[in-house]
């Protein structure tokens, strides 16, 4: 009912779990592992269960979901996508970047190690060669990682934010994955995070399967319940 996450692991260098139902059962396992636990859950579940056993609230996800006819597809001449990325550029774009994460909203983990997390999630889609670089006139401006058909870590150096050239590139790296054979491209976005939100939705994305998660942390064995 529970299962290791050792990505996680590596980068907060505490046990770390993520819950696969919720259920009583599922809470007193967890209660029972020292650690930082993960769940899911929908948002008008009743949540008591999860006060009771100390899970408390960090995120609200929402999944964009567009397929190839509703895609509206922008072009900028200046604004290109390839897959050879500089690994140092990219990470230097990715480091700090991804404020509206769970892991930076939980107030018991250190914003360094989530930075870390993303850190080193980028490193294996980089290894994986699953990013595409963003480029705007020739200079790496950020990158999207997908796994399949979803985009899964996407980021854009500060000094290209809020400038309206998003739209570019995710319509790019969208229509290279319909062309690989996809049917719909999709996403997961923090309900916080209102530009990532604004851009899917000015492309034709709807957004369906909110998930709630909510978070606990263990460290001492007299904490357990």
């Amino acid at each position: 009912m529970i299962k290791e996450t050792p990505w996680d692991t590596a980068a907060f260098s505490i046990p770390t779990w993520e819950l696969l139902e919720y259920s009583e059962a599922a809470l007193q396992q967890a209660t029972q592992t020292l650690g930082h636990h993960t769940i899911k859950v929908a948002p008008l579940a009743d949540k008591r269960l999860l006060h009771q056993y100390g899970f408390y609230y960090c995120d609200t996800l929402i999944e964009p979901h567009c397929n190839a006819q509703r895609l509206r597809t922008m072009q900028h001449s200046e604004a290109t996508i390839s897959k050879d990325v500089n690994a140092g550029q990219a990470l230097a774009i990715c480091h700090g970047a991804f404020v509206h994460g769970r892991f930076h909203c939980d107030f018991n983990l250190q914003k360094a190690a989530a930075d870390l997390r993303y850190d080193n999630w980028l490193k294996q889609l980089l290894e994986a060669q699953q990013v595409y670089g963003l480029y705007w006139q020739g200079a790496l401006a950020g990158f999207i990682g997908y796994s399949g058909n979803s985009l899964v870590l996407h980021a854009l150096a500060e000094k290209y934010r809020g400038k309206g050239l998003s739209k570019y590139w995710w319509s790019a790296v969208c229509g290279e994955l319909f062309v690989m054979g996809y049917d719909e491209v999709k996403s997961s976005v923090s309900a916080a995070n209102i530009a990532a939100l604004n851009l899917y939705a000015s492309m034709g994305f709807s957004f369906s399967s909110p998930q709630n998660i909510y978070h606990r942390l263990v460290l001492k064995q007299e904490e357990i319940l």
